[in-house]
């Protein structure tokens, strides 16, 4: 189906939703870090980015804004899945184009997968 890059710093979630989206037939690459997951961004040319923000070594928002910066990643698609609530987050993400706004604690794995499927526009 798709190719979905998971920046998460979690390694349960990380291990657990991309269980779940493999199993529906995506392939799922791993970065465990911002920059790690930048620099697969412009390796692998995913089809579609999950990122959380709060990431070692690299915050997710600043991931966002060079990967919007960068003419072969600028068109992406990202959707934000992640436990910041703050407005500002939310604003700052949505200005540099994510595609979604998820908290994690308000998400199941379905949700998300749906949320997924949505934004590839896929059935």
């Amino acid at each position: 189906m798709a190719k979905i890059l998971f920046i998460e710093d979690e390694p349960a979630l990380q291990k657990t939703l991309g269980d779940f989206l493999k199993a529906e037939g995506h392939e799922v690459v791993p970065a465990y870090d911002g920059e790690a997951g930048l620099a697969a961004v412009r390796r692998e040319r995913p089809d579609l980015v999950l990122l959380d923000l709060v990431l070692p070594r690299l915050h997710g928002l600043d991931v966002l804004e060079a990967m919007r910066a960068d003419q072969e990643t600028a068109a992406i698609p990202v959707i934000v899945l992640t436990n910041m609530e703050s407005g500002e987050a939310v604003e700052r993400a949505v200005e540099l184009g994510a595609k979604a706004y998820l908290v994690k604690t308000n998400y199941s794995l379905a949700d998300v997968s749906e949320k997924v499927k949505s934004v590839l526009g896929q059935p």
